[in-house]
C-alpha cells in the first residue's frame, strides 16, 4: 500500500520537471520568434529605403547630372547633330527579287 503514494509522488515530480522543461523551450521559441520579427521589420525597412533610393537614382534630372558630371556628356544641340538619311530600297530587292 505504500507503493501507491510513492508512485504518485514520482509521477507528480516527473510531470513537474517536464512542465518546467516545456515552459523553458516555449520561452526560447518565443524569444526566437520575436528576434525573427524584429529582423523582418528591419529587412522591410531596408527594402523600402533601397526602393526609394532606386527610384531617386532613376529620375531624369539625376541621370542627366550624372551623364554631365561623371561621363562628360553634353546636351545635344541642332548645330552639333548630324542627321543621316538612308536611301529607299525597292521592295523587290528586300524580298529577294522573286528568285
Amino acid at each position: 500500500m505504500r507503493t501507491l503514494p510513492v508512485l504518485l509522488l514520482v509521477a507528480v515530480v516527473g510531470s513537474g520537471l517536464y512542465l518546467v522543461q516545456v515552459s523553458y523551450e516555449a520561452r526560447q521559441l518565443f524569444d526566437r520568434l520575436e528576434k525573427a520579427k524584429a529582423r523582418q521589420t528591419q529587412l522591410d525597412a531596408d527594402a523600402a529605403r533601397l526602393e526609394a533610393e532606386r527610384q531617386a537614382a532613376a529620375t531624369t534630372l539625376r541621370v542627366e547630372r550624372t551623364a554631365r558630371e561623371k561621363l562628360g556628356m553634353k546636351q545635344a544641340r541642332p548645330d552639333t547633330t548630324l542627321y543621316l538619311t538612308v536611301p529607299a530600297v525597292p521592295a523587290a530587292a528586300v524580298s529577294g527579287g522573286g528568285h
